[in-house]
């Protein structure tokens, strides 16, 4: 089966973890993507491990599929590779630091003078406009400012990051999304756009009710462990042997009877402080130690044998072992095994779109550090390899190289 992204082609200035998401994501749609390195060492993410036989596994991961080439942008017969093969592409993607591109002189301007239906797609921590422009900016420093680590933690802890780099794969996804969104677009104009996502932005985007919840009631949220603001029970209760989350609050009917059966504590049932779900969450700190005192009672899996035999929403905490065995996980292949020459084999996460026309998912290992740079300046530009050769030597490309692993790991 084709690809929904066949035929369109990126060149992937992206590096870490915002950018390189993003065009995973397109990558497993079935755009090319040529992930243009700088030389000598290539996308600092290659450095990061754990690894094997040599090879970056955070590296592997978000980079798989994608073609390497290694262009010093720096040099200005880089810079003019570049802008020429900007003309037949069909997107650009970078997430430097707001400005960086223009110096470089490939920035917005530039390169929509060269083709004007490229789109071009800049991720960075607070956009390109705004007081808080040009400051750098990591993960975890648009989670602490975009309020996720302010409702993240127990009440009365101290903030507490997310155990997945929310800001970066937030800004990820929306990047992708801004980017086929300028693609439908560009089908009715012909022409191209700048798509700017500042990770800040998508924090503030993803905070669902509590934006709106801080302006109805007046109330700074807080941090609220793993229950919901606005129905109980809607939390992780600790077993016999684990933890089980529950979510009432949300159905049609009102399980809570239900739920009291299958607890063996009829007398919460019509407790005049418990038997509606508005009073349930505004006495929540007395409910609690009562139902985890009854959670206790019997293992994870005996409460789910119950619990869903019942058509009571709930589900095991697991762990990360766990997940990647978990039957229903396994069923939609969402751990795909993934082999490079050097590297070997590791599984890796799949991509969760699935199309029933289309496919989608992963189309190989990540490539070496310049790997495709002369296939990719004869296949875009026509330059031949005694001139690829030639640039080479003027260091102006690589075709091979990259960080040492073996000397970083001494």
């Amino acid at each position: 089966m084709a690809r929904p992204l066949d035929g369109i082609t990126i060149l992937d200035l992206t590096w870490i973890l915002s950018g390189p998401y993003a065009s995973m994501v397109l990558c497993d749609l079935g755009a090319e993507v040529i992930k243009v390195e700088r030389p000598p060492n290539g996308d600092i993410s290659r450095t990061t491990g754990p690894y094997q036989n040599g090879f970056s596994s955070y590296y592997f991961s978000v980079n798989r599929g994608k073609k390497s080439m290694a262009i010093d942008l720096r040099k200005p017969e880089g810079r003019d590779l570049f802008l020429r093969l900007a003309e037949k592409v069909d997107v650009v993607m970078e997430n430097f630091t707001p400005g960086t591109m223009d110096r470089l002189g490939i920035g917005w301007e530039a390169l929509s003078k060269t083709n004007p239906s490229l789109i071009m797609a800049s991720t960075s921590g607070f956009g390109q406009t705004g007081p808080y422009r040009d400051r750098p900016a990591l993960d975890i420093i648009v989670q602490a400012m975009g309020g996720v680590m302010s409702i993240t933690g127990e009440l009365g802890g101290r903030p507490v990051r997310p155990g997945v780099s929310f800001g970066d794969v937030v800004a990820g996804l929306y990047t992708a999304i801004g980017i086929l969104a300028a693609l439908q677009e560009r089908n009715k104009s012909g022409l191209g756009q700048h798509v700017d996502i500042s990770m800040l932005d998508c924090q503030v985007s993803v905070l669902e009710n509590a934006i709106s919840r801080y302006f109805v009631s007046g109330e700074t949220p807080k941090p609220l462990g793993t229950r919901h603001p606005m129905a109980t029970p809607f939390q992780a209760f600790p077993t016999a042997d684990g933890y089980l989350v529950v979510a009432l609050g949300f159905g049609v009917v009102d399980q809570w009877t239900l739920l009291c059966s299958l607890l063996e504590t009829p007398d919460l049932i019509d407790d005049e402080r418990f038997n509606t779900g508005p009073k349930r969450t505004r006495n929540h700190s007395v409910l609690e130690p009562l139902l985890e005192a009854a959670f206790r009672k019997k293992t994870t899996g005996e409460w789910l044998e119950l619990l869903l035999e019942a058509e009571i929403p709930c589900g095991p905490i697991q762990t990360i072992d766990q997940v990647v065995r978990d039957p229903q996980v396994v069923h939609r292949d969402m751990i795909q095994e993934i082999t490079h020459p050097k590297a070997g084999t590791i599984p890796i996460a799949n991509t969760p779109v699935r199309m029933s026309r289309s496919e989608s998912g992963i189309k190989g290992p990540p490539a070496d550090f310049g790997e495709h740079t002369a296939d990719v300046l004869g296949e875009l530009l026509g330059i031949a390899p005694d001139d690829v050769t030639g640039l080479v030597e003027r260091g102006v490309v690589m075709t091979e190289g990259g960080p040492d692993i073996e000397s970083l790991l001494k």
